[in-house]
């Protein structure tokens, strides 16, 4: 019996999993426990990370591991990198601590993309919770540059507290860009004059026209449950309907099958998905 040559295996994967190091060249707070990091690569080809909306990169701390993490800053700037981080683990409490001028690794971008070019002509909802907001600010980058492209585009946004709320120096500036904003917050405290209540409830402030409308949501999946809910219920084809699942990402190349959804690898098929394409496993733990 004759043993196959080893020059014979795919071993194309492994450059895939080696990390590039970047630098950390500035770290600001959003919320408590998280902070956005801006990253530059120390040696790139061409004239950046070039990313579509949607994307994600993993990052790596030696000594710690890496993590999936969307990136959240404007695609037209792919020299600088951001990412907004929830300190919940073990690798992003140790991310927690690095300061301007530590390193990093990225592997990337992976995944798929929200839809903002079969969107233009028409309407787009966002509907947002929490870190949710992080993957979809991208899409308010792209949109204000090409906003003359769309038609009404509506930011339903919501958070826990409003100190739990995401840049918030932003979001009232893309109202300038006629994007209407919606907020909501699940807990008010004495300062707060907006709208209480989850973000779903906000669907029932906008009248929209469904056939001429994407809508695009991301935050935690009861949330989007509810938000899709809302959406079809107004006629929102199932076809328009997308949104971003991050469920156990591991290797961001479906080599290690963790984040199995059905026939599916989120990290390679996804994170967006288009509701239709897996509508059947969406809100089930079995699958």
């Amino acid at each position: 019996m004759s043993i196959a040559s080893t020059s014979s295996v795919d071993t194309s994967w492994r450059e895939e999993m080696m990390p590039r190091p970047a630098r950390v060249t500035d770290i600001k707070p959003e919320a408590s426990g998280i902070a956005t990091f801006q990253l530059a690569l120390e040696s790139i080809n061409g004239n950046g990370h070039h990313f579509e909306p949607g994307q994600y990169n993993m990052l790596y701390l030696p000594g710690f591991g890496e993590v999936p993490i969307s990136i959240s800053s404007d695609p037209a700037s792919p020299e600088q990198l951001g990412h907004t981080i929830r300190f919940a683990g073990m690798v992003t409490q140790a991310m927690s601590r690095l300061k301007v001028g530590d390193r990093v690794g990225i592997r990337g971008p992976y995944g798929s993309a929200w839809p903002v070019r079969r969107a233009r002509g028409g309407d787009v909802v966002i509907a947002t919770g929490g870190i949710g907001m992080a993957p979809l600010r991208p899409v308010i980058y792209h949109i204000i540059r090409w906003r003359k492209e769309y038609e009404r585009v509506i930011l339903l946004y919501g958070a826990r507290t409003p100190e739990d709320l995401l840049y918030k120096d932003e979001v009232r500036e893309w109202e300038k860009h006629n994007i209407e904003v919606q907020i909501t917050v699940d807990r008010a405290d004495a300062t707060w004059r907006g709208q209480i209540g989850v973000v779903p409830m906000l669907f029932y402030r906008v009248r929209l026209n469904p056939k001429h409308t994407v809508v695009l949501t991301c935050g935690p999946e009861i949330m989007m449950r509810f938000a899709i809910f809302e959406a079809l219920a107004r006629k929102v084809p199932k076809e328009n309907v997308y949104l971003s699942m991050e469920r156990n990402m591991k290797c961001g190349i479906g080599f290690c099958g963790h984040c199995q959804l059905g026939p599916h690898f989120i990290c390679q098929d996804g994170a967006v998905f288009p509701f239709v394409k897996v509508e059947k496993f969406f809100g089930k733990e079995d699958f």
